[in-house]
């Protein structure tokens, strides 16, 4: 059995591995460069027996790589993510209303 981290290069592999497992939580955490309007990307975490599994999403264009998630865009021109985006677009994907997709930094 894997120990440690797994990087997960696909959405669609992230979603086949957390439909299988049916976490109880997805955590998730939105990281900024700086300046922010340079990049914003996305950072899941899939918690397995003894295995991280992470998988992260980055930008082109105006949405985010393989997720499609819209990146939005304030008064300054900074791009950013919205938490609920993220929390919507999980749970939708994976069919799952109770799920618990909360962000690294509020656990």
């Amino acid at each position: 059995m894997s120990r440690g981290v797994v990087k997960i290069k696909s959405w669609e592999e992230f979603k086949r591995l957390a439909t299988e497992l049916k976490p109880r939580a997805i955590v998730y955490n939105i990281e900024q460069s700086v300046p922010a309007r340079e990049l914003t990307s996305l950072r899941l975490i899939l918690p397995g027996q003894g295995v991280q599994y992470v998988f992260l999403d980055f930008p082109k264009g105006e949405t985010l790589r393989e997720t499609g998630i819209s990146l939005r865009k304030d008064e300054k021109g900074n791009i950013y993510l919205e938490d609920e985006d993220v929390i919507s677009f999980v749970k939708k994907q994976l069919n799952r209303e109770e799920l618990i997709v909360c962000s690294y930094w509020t656990i």
